[in-house]
């Protein structure tokens, strides 16, 4: 897909985030744009934002709604023809939330929760609207479906179980897509970043009452310092700008830089490791003590790994957080060194 002025663009989680970056990028570059989110407050300074950024307040349309409700994505599916005249030729579903603490730990409700909107939602959208796009636009213009995955689906998650197994299958869902849709000249496409600068890190504050048994250690404190991580994050209308070159390229996965080449080394890793579960235990275990010491030898000023202080922590936490990834305290059946102390 080239040709985007006059056209119509459908973003899930819309109103902030990698959501808000999208519509902005893809508004500026002449869609009418319908953004859809749970929080309409949000929505409302979203409206504002993509209207201070030059983009035309008639060609905004703001969804409130849960999509991980079908009918309300239904709803949403028919508004958005009623507004601005067909649906989407660009659908794009970024709407996400994700919560820390081994899997072990985990409850139905934290894999309700998470791949409800992860995964469900993204079910939900293709089914509505997929046969809608096809009807009106199959062989007569470009139409292309995106979900916003995440590096987290190429790699285990053993503190993440429920989004990387979402994120897992969306990805092949889009996989699926990219090759079903050529016979209507429609493409597909998967955002697969890392780390964003958006407020992710409070998803906990929005779960739903009825799903928030969890079998996580979660606070303000945990909250504060995921905040602190994802403000650290690629920029959305960079990680945008990076979406729609894909788009116009026929990319069907899409890395989270301008050199895709930059992040294929780290894919090959993630890719190796997959390999290695064929492998029996002890060759397992050889392999990465291997792949260890190769890594600390990186750190060694001599290449000698012996002399290599140990790799620096990935994240700090800040003055007020919690260390997050952890169970609660009373599940007796969880390792303690994996629990709230």
């Amino acid at each position: 897909m080239k040709d985007f002025a006059g056209k119509i663009c459908f973003i899930t989680g819309g109103a902030s985030g990698a959501g808000l970056g999208q519509a902005k990028v893809f508004g500026k570059a002449g869609m009418k744009v319908a953004i859809a989110d749970v929080r309409q407050e949000a929505l409302d300074q979203a409206v504002e934002e993509l209207v201070n950024y030059g983009i035309k307040r008639e060609d905004i349309l703001a969804i409130q709604a849960d999509l991980t409700d079908r009918e309300q994505y239904k709803a949403a599916a028919d508004k958005v023809e009623e507004v601005f005249g067909g649906p989407p030729h660009l659908l794009i579903q970024t709407a996400g939330v994700n919560s820390f603490g081994p899997i072990e730990a985990s409850t139905f409700d934290d894999f309700d929760w998470v791949m409800g909107v992860c995964l469900d939602h993204v079910v939900n959208g293709l089914l509505i609207f997929v046969p809608r796009m096809i009807k009106a636009y199959a062989n007569k213009t470009e139409f292309h479906v995106v979900t916003t995955s995440s590096m987290g689906a190429f790699m285990a998650g053993p503190t993440t179980g429920p989004y990387s197994a979402a994120k897992a299958a969306v990805n092949n869902l889009m996989y699926s897509y990219a090759d079903a849709l050529k016979p209507y000249g429609g493409g597909a496409t998967v955002l697969c970043p890392g780390n964003i600068r958006s407020n992710i890190g409070d998803a906990e504050k929005y779960r739903p009452a009825h799903l928030r048994n969890t079998g996580y250690h979660v606070s303000e404190g945990t909250m504060k310092t995921l905040r602190a991580i994802h403000a650290q994050g690629i920029d959305p209308v960079e990680l945008a700008e990076i979406l729609k070159e894909g788009i116009e390229n026929g990319r069907v996965i899409v890395l989270p830089s301008r050199d895709p080449s930059s992040w294929a080394a780290q894919l090959r890793a993630q890719h190796e490791i997959i390999e290695d579960y064929t492998l029996t235990a002890a060759e397992r275990e050889e392999k990465s003590k291997a792949r260890m010491a190769e890594m600390m030898k990186r750190f060694a000023p001599s290449g000698d790994e012996k002399d290599a202080p140990p790799p620096p922590p990935m994240w700090g936490v800040p003055e007020g957080g919690e260390p997050f990834g952890l169970a609660r305290a009373d599940l007796d059946w969880v390792d303690p060194s994996k629990k709230k102390n």
